[in-house]
């Protein structure tokens, strides 16, 4: 079974796959711009080939912008010093359920080069290294995160179709602290909280914000890895499940001229 609410062992995952209850485990890294990247793996190749071995992912990954265009001045890829693969190493700390997405299973992995040695651009081989610096010190970094996001009634098809311009948003007015404002999008709201907390978060609250259709979900502080772990998975999440209900959503920090 699941221990800490969502979070797997290898042992869980292995008899939740030969239950039939998994049948996918989704192998990720963080890219630049933080997004997940990675493969949909079946869930009886990952326990007996990806656990061990690792995978593999094109080192592209880490060398492009946000609309996944190569861009020259890379020491790690470039055309001129060709593409290649790095290995994508899971860290089974991370192994997790997935509620939003039928039978599936999740796990970040640390990037590293064919002789093992840690990619050091990573951006989660960056923060390790921080951390690494820290407890040198005998520090420890805490880290919560408040993370708010604007929700359009539009789908994110729709929202392409206009040019990202002209969205309806789901909240007409401010809706900072008002419950009544909030039981609008209160359906969106609840699964986004209650699956977040079945992949092994710790949610606080959920409040409305001043902007329209702008929402804020609170989850309880840990430690620097794991808040940046949980963060990225609930970005992508959060925007997978609004598009499951029809809406779009969007974490930028400045969507437009109002406040929030």
């Amino acid at each position: 079974m699941p221990h800490g609410g969502g979070r797997l062992t290898v042992e869980s995952l292995r008899g939740m796959v030969d239950g039939g209850s998994v049948d996918t485990v989704l192998v990720a890294i963080v890219d630049m711009q933080g997004r997940l990247q990675g493969k949909r793996c079946a869930a009886h190749y990952f326990l007996d080939t990806v656990v061990e071995h690792a995978t593999e992912g094109c080192n592209y990954l880490l060398a492009v912008d946000v609309e996944m265009t190569t861009v020259g001045g890379y020491e790690i890829s470039s055309w001129e010093r060709g593409y290649g693969d790095f290995v994508m190493r899971p860290d089974l700390t991370t192994l997790r359920l997935v509620p939003w997405l039928p039978a599936t299973a999740f796990v970040l992995c640390d990037v590293e080069w064919p002789d093992e040695s840690p990619v050091t651009v990573s951006p989660r081989q960056i923060l390790r290294r921080q951390l690494d610096r820290l407890a040198e010190r005998d520090l420890v970094a805490l880290v919560g995160t408040e993370l708010e996001f604007m929700v359009f009634d539009d789908s994110y098809e729709r929202a392409n179709d206009l040019g990202y311009r002209g969205l309806r948003p789901a909240n007409q007015y401010n809706v900072d602290y008002s419950l009544l404002g909030t039981s609008r999008v209160e359906p969106l709201l609840r699964r986004i909280r209650n699956e977040m907390g079945g992949a092994g978060m710790a949610v606080e609250s959920a409040k409305g914000e001043c902007n329209l259709g702008q929402h804020e979900i609170v989850f309880r502080y840990a430690d620097a890895l794991t808040t940046c772990d949980n963060h990225v998975l609930y970005k992508t999440g959060a925007k997978e499940i609004a598009a499951q209900e029809g809406k779009s959503l969007t974490f930028m920090a400045k969507y437009d001229q109002r406040e929030g």
